[in-house]
């Protein structure tokens, strides 16, 4: 499917293998956004559509396409401004003892994480 795109049609004889791959790599991007955003937004598979037009233009003629680190942070700076995404300090609710609800923030969910890591590390180590 994905070398029957239009994108790859448009490619000289000897990029069409190249823009595949970019292809290919765009849409699991953009797959993977789709799948873990909370809110839908076409937003950064525009972005993603333009990137592939940049680097079939690139390839035609050398201007330089941006990179994708550039493409995605004007894409999350647009939504933090429409209040529709909100970084990284994610809220996951989590059940108490108790059967209530307690919201725990990424960041101490991370460090409990870690905790846990060091802890095992420090068993293993105690035990050779």
């Amino acid at each position: 499917m994905i070398f029957n795109s239009s994108f790859i049609g448009r490619a000289g004889l000897k990029n069409k293998g190249k823009i595949s791959r970019y292809l290919a790599n765009k849409c699991a991007i953009a797959s993977r956004v789709d799948c873990y955003s909370e809110s839908a937004t076409n937003k950064f598979g525009e972005s993603l559509k333009g990137q592939i037009e940049e680097r079939l233009k690139f390839l035609a003629s050398g201007s330089k396409p941006r990179k994708n680190k550039d493409a995605m942070a004007e894409v999350i700076d647009e939504l933090k401004k429409e209040g529709l995404f909100y970084g990284d300090k994610v809220h996951v609710k989590k059940e108490n003892d108790e059967g209530g609800d307690v919201e725990v923030s990424e960041d101490e969910t991370a460090k409990k994480r870690d905790k846990k890591e060091k802890s095992k590390k420090d068993d293993k180590e105690a035990k050779k």
